[in-house]
Parts: structure tokens; sequence; C-alpha cells
């Protein structure tokens, strides 16, 4: 038995946990696995690849990124628009190309890792009668049919770890910090980095803000003698006028950010308070994966070999209630899981006084 893993989408930690998982289940079976490099692309004749076995992964469950590389872009790219619609489509001849490789190098079974557009191409090569397995991964935490990603827990440890270190600036200068993070369309690493970090105001896309809210919260707070505030607002939040703010659009795909910027301007003209604003971007995406996501990573990946296994093919690795299981790729993808404004989380941070700008 001969299987067959790729990386696709952007890199994030944990991936290489995955790898590990995989190889060392698919070992102990007696099976080969290949590596394709760089994502879908390293399917295409005559194929780019590497054969993995125990001793390749030895030491990668603590590295960052992935052995295998990935990409996000070339004849397999999904395009995510304004709007977080993902859309994967795959010309014929590509698939077909797909197709000999897979046959000259005698793939029974192929382990996709990436989030809602790489498991849209998943889906399509599967429904061409390909042998797919898909494992979730995301740092923005927004796939459906699966309570957590790996990548997300190291994510929002960053974020932890960047407003530790801007809160005493912060208080050192009287300042008002405001943090823009990662997330596209959905709120989760700003919701739970900002709960962690201590954060005074969270803005999230899932809950429409008023500056002048947010202006009068951090009034309040000077006026109480906290004269420094932690604003975290996410990426993919619209500007009270309802707009998104993205960098740049290529191909109907684009690039957020640069709300953070915005807020801070409007906050300092608001309050007369010095403000600043630091945008984290890919730090969020790099360096080692916390205890959560190599145990999550590692597990998805056996989790994803037993499914091969089993020869249940067009599945996902799903975790739920702290159990890791599968669901249809189909079930997954093509349908964000935002922040609910009224669930439990919200709750809390509302709870213990940190204003949503609503």
């Amino acid at each position: 038995m001969r299987i067959g893993i790729l990386n696709s989408g952007g890199d994030c930690p944990g991936l290489n946990a995955v790898i590990h998982g995989v190889v060392g289940a698919a070992s102990k079976l007696g099976w080969e696995v290949i590596g394709f490099r760089d994502g879908f692309e390293g399917l295409l004749p005559p194929g780019d690849y590497q054969v993995l076995d125990s001793e390749d992964t030895v030491g990668i469950l603590k590295l960052g990124g992935t052995i295998l590389g990935t990409t996000n872009k070339g004849h397999f790219a999904a395009k995510v628009g304004k709007e977080g619609e993902s859309k994967a489509e795959i010309e014929e001849n590509v698939i077909e190309k797909v197709g000999r490789t897979m046959k000259l190098l005698e793939i029974r079974a192929l382990i996709v890792v990436g989030g809602d557009g790489s498991l849209s191409t998943a889906w399509q090569l599967f429904q061409a009668g390909f042998p797919v397995i898909g494992v979730p991964k995301t740092i923005d935490n927004d796939l459906q049919a699966t309570a957590m990603t790996f990548g997300f827990d190291s994510a929002v440890n960053c974020v932890v770890d960047a407003m530790d270190r801007l809160h005493t600036t912060a208080v050192s200068h009287k300042r008002v910090m405001v943090v823009e993070v990662m997330g596209r369309n959905a709120g989760w690493i700003a919701l739970w980095g900002g709960i962690a970090g201590g954060a005074n105001v969270i803005l999230l896309p899932e809950i429409e803000f008023s500056l002048e809210k947010v202006a009068e919260h951090i009034k309040e707070r000077e006026a109480r003698g906290y004269h420094s505030s932690m604003v975290v607002v996410a990426e993919g939040a619209r500007t009270p006028d309802g707009d998104l703010v993205f960098q740049d659009e290529t191909n109907g795909q684009v690039r957020l950010g640069g709300i953070g910027d915005i807020v801070a301007a409007e906050l300092e003209k608001r309050t007369g308070k010095d403000t600043r604003a630091c945008t984290l971007g890919h730090l969020q995406r790099g360096g080692a994966p916390t205890s959560m996501d190599r145990i999550l990573g590692a597990r998805f990946g056996v989790k994803a070999v037993k499914l091969a296994q089993e020869g249940r093919f067009g599945r996902m690795v799903s975790y739920q209630s702290y159990h890791v299981s599968s669901v249809s790729i189909e079930k997954a993808i093509n349908k964000l899981r935002t922040v609910d404004p009224n669930g439990e989380v919200v709750e809390t941070a509302r709870a213990i006084g940190i204003c949503m700008g609503d």
C-alpha cells in the first residue's frame, strides 16, 4: 500500500505534526508514504515528491511550517473573495494529469491537508474518482464540521504574547494600542486572543461596532484612572460604514489588512489619546506549534491513515467534543464557521468588562 500526502494553502504551525502522525501510523501498517511538494502542484507530471519514512520525520513535531512546502497559487488555487467565498475550479486537463501521476506512483490514497479552498479542490478530485481524505488546517478556525483546527491555538498564543509586550509600553506612555490580527471573515483569533491577552476592546466581523462607543469606553476607563487601553480588531472587521478594508485584489482574490490603522486614527481623534496600531500579520503563522497543536495535528494524521485503511474516502477528519472522528468533505466546505454574537465566549468577554463596540 502506498499513500500520498500534501499540504495546500497557507502555512501554519502543526503541519509537520500531521506529517509525523501520518508517517508513523502508515509505517506501523507497513505502508509507504509519498510526500508531494508545494501542495497540489506536486501532483503534476512527472510529480515533485519525496518518499517519507520514520527517519525523515524525527524531530519535526516541534517545527513550524512544513517540510513539504505549500502554496496557494498555481493550477489548483481557490479564489477567496471579499465576502469570504472560496471556489475551486480545476481544469479537466489538469485533473487528467493528476490521474497520470497517481497511476504512475500507484497512490492508493491521497491525504490533503488544507483549509476551505484546498478542501474544495480535494472534493472536486474525489468527485473525479480519486481516493481523497481531508485534514482541516487553518489558523482562522473557521471550518465547518470541526470544533477546532490545528494552528489556531498557536496563532492565539502569538496574539497573547504580543499583547503582553504591548501592554507594558501602553502603560508606560499612557497610550491606546490597537492590535490587528488575522482571521479573514471570522473573529475567532481576535476573540480568544483578546480575552486571554487582557484586551479592553474587541472588534469582530460578526458584530457591528461604533467607534464612538469604543471611544466612550476608553474615556470612561480614563476617568476611573486607567490611562492605557488595549484594542484588538480582526482584519475582517468592517468599518462603521460597512466597508471591508483590504490592501489589494488580484483575480478576485483579496488580501485583507488596514483596519487597525483606521481604528487607531479614529480613536485618537475621538479620545485625544496618543494611539498606536500594530499589525501582527504573518507572525501568527510562524514559529513552533503549541503542545495543543502538536497533539491535535498528530491525532489528525493518525486518523487520516485509519480512514484510508477502512477505505472511507471523501471524508474529512473532524474534532468534536474532544474526540477525533470524520465527516463528509462536502459538509465542511463553502460555508464558514463564524463567531456567534450571542454565544458563550462573547458573553464571557462582555461579563468581564470587555467592550465589543456595540
